[in-house]
């Protein structure tokens, strides 16, 4: 990941561009099978994630939240998925108010 953020860098490629990195699930250190087992392996978690942000205005090297001791469960700073989307329209200069559609 840091080679590719430096080689977009040194391109001119992270000047007026925002870059997104998102994994599909977080990952724990806890298995879902055996250890000793072919089929062992960690973990999917729905509520702990990573994603990385990268570009002009983000502001290098901050980090926001954290999870407990077995990256199972969220123990500082939770980030909604709506504030997270507000976020990155914020950072396209997209009011996300504009895109927002209120139900129920």
């Amino acid at each position: 990941m840091v080679g590719l953020i430096r080689d977009l860098k040194q391109r001119g490629l992270l000047e007026g561009t925002l870059n997104v990195w998102e994994s599909e699930f977080g990952r724990g250190i806890i298995g879902q099978t055996d250890f000793s087992s072919p089929e062992a392996g960690s973990d999917h978690h729905h509520g702990c994630f990573t994603i990385l942000f990268a570009g002009d205005e983000i502001k290098p090297g901050m980090t926001f939240g954290a999870t407990d001791d077995f990256s199972y469960n969220v123990a500082d700073d939770s980030v909604h998925v709506h504030d997270l989307r507000a976020t990155i329209l914020q950072q396209l200069s997209i009011d996300h108010r504009r895109l927002t559609c209120r139900f129920q």
